[in-house]
């Protein structure tokens, strides 16, 4: 019998598919589970409603218990097996906002900033230090838990972890699972091509993963993919209404130009570089139909449909389930049954793909089994997906690296090798945004010497 540990429980919704997902498990279904959070209403709401799951389609073998607050950590933790981590630390207020306001002010725009940017650095700066936390207690309490991270910045988060705790650590993302079912869709290829026939095979790190082949029996689909995305490119880029263009090009644009797809949103890639959002060409951001402020949209969408998803999720008797796609279940249950499962998952390159950093957290196909989670040997990626890479894991290693020494040089550091933060800002400017940033966050923050 496992014991599931879940920080961040208040994450209603993904605690209903991680755990929901064990429930119908059967090397997982009588479980102890430990529901942590610091937000007693939200770890309460989410408690009632896995009581209900659990009843409805577990016949309640699964034993759950919340704790709530720091006081309460290490007992949710003793003796966990596997520890889920969701959190989310300074929220949409005031943390989210202060990571799009502030920069603002200096003209730099940004659309998620939860992954790289100038957003990207503080979310980890805030972050990685109570994950650490964490690991300090399961050191103590639980030395052999396997800690699955869903919490991005996925790349800094994961690997500062690896790099700061002696704690087994693997990074998890959708970004994979849904890649090449993505293309195919934006350009209706899905139904010639349907998903469950096609092979494909993803690395490279995370949210900038590559698509390095896509076939189905056999054959190729990138000749095709290609010819069909540069004739659907032209005419959204022309399109002068946003309802007549896809969201999905400035992936089919850098696809064209490096001649693979990439695994996250264009929302999302187009603060990873410095080609899209550019003050000097502000026709671009309307042309490929980016969604700047878009993280913070998504934020009040969610908090004001809260009250009418927690009547469905908590409030009702009848909930049930229905196994999801993510890994973190199929994890478990390989290693408790020993039966192998292949998953995309985040930990250090330690030579899997030889022309990016060792030390690099990267996103590999893995095995895992009995032995937990081991990653796959990919090779060398063509060098235009490894240098694109590489300007990435530059700001992502000064990241971990700032936060691991809490040396204030090194977030100025890590901000000037921000393609997009260094490509619209001087070095003073960047270096005053920093300062601006360290002060808005406040105690959120650690001091920084």
């Amino acid at each position: 019998m496992a014991k599931i540990t879940f920080m961040g429980a208040g994450s209603t919704v993904f605690a209903k598919n991680v755990l929901g997902d064990s429930m119908l498990c059967e090397a997982l279904s009588s479980s102890d589970i430990a529901l942590y959070d610091i937000d007693g209403t939200r770890l309460r709401e989410s408690k009632r409603m896995l009581d209900t799951l659990n009843k409805n389609v577990n016949k309640g073998r699964a034993k759950i218990k919340a704790y709530l607050g720091v006081e309460n950590r290490k007992k949710a933790l003793d003796k966990a097996d596997f520890v889920i981590n969701a959190i989310q630390v300074g929220g949409y207020d005031p943390c989210t906002i202060t990571d799009f306001e502030v920069p603002k002010k200096y003209g730099l725009r940004q659309t998620i900033a939860d992954t790289l940017g100038i957003g990207g650095i503080f979310r980890t700066l805030r972050t990685l230090p109570v994950m650490l936390d964490f690991a300090r207690d399961i050191e103590k309490v639980a030395p052999d838990a396997w800690f699955l991270n869903y919490t991005n910045p996925m790349a800094m988060l994961t690997g500062g972890m690896l790099r700061g705790s002696s704690v087994k650590t693997v990074g998890l993302c959708h970004s994979v699972q849904v890649c090449s079912r993505s293309l195919l869709k934006t350009l209706g290829l899905d139904k010639k091509y349907p998903i469950e026939e096609v092979v494909d095979y993803i690395a490279g790190i995370n949210h900038m993963a590559w698509l390095l082949k896509i076939e189905h029996k056999g054959k190729d689909l990138y000749p095709e993919i290609k010819a069909v995305a540069e004739k659907k490119l032209k005419q959204w880029r022309k399109a002068k209404d946003l309802k007549d263009k896809s969201g999905n090009m400035v992936r089919l644009e850098m696809m064209l130009r490096t001649g693979y797809y990439i695994t996250e949103s264009s929302e999302h890639f187009s603060e990873y570089c410095v080609h899209f959002i550019k003050a000097a060409a502000p026709e671009l951001v309307p042309e490929f139909n980016i969604p700047l402020d878009e993280y913070p949209r998504r934020c009040i969408n969610q908090i004001a449909n809260w009250k009418k998803m927690s009547k469905e999720l908590v409030g009702s008797p009848n909930l049930t389930h229905v196994r999801s796609r993510e890994y973190a279940s199929r994890i478990m249950e390989a290693i408790v049954t020993n039966k192998p499962e292949r998953i995309g998952g985040n930990i250090i390159n330690h030579g899997l793909i030889p022309n990016l950093p060792p030390e690099a957290c990267v996103e590999v196909p893995c095995l895992v089994d009995g032995n937990g989670i081991q990653g796959c040997y990919v090779g060398n990626l063509p060098e235009v997906c490894a240098s694109y890479n590489r300007t990435n894991i530059n700001v992502q290693m000064m990241t971990i690296e700032a936060a691991l020494t809490q040396r204030k040089e090194c977030i100025y550091q890590a901000a000037m090798l921000d393609p997009h933060t260094a490509g619209e800002l001087t070095i003073d400017q960047i270096r005053a945004l920093c300062d601006d940033l360290i002060a808005a966050h406040g105690k959120w923050l650690p001091r920084y010497k």
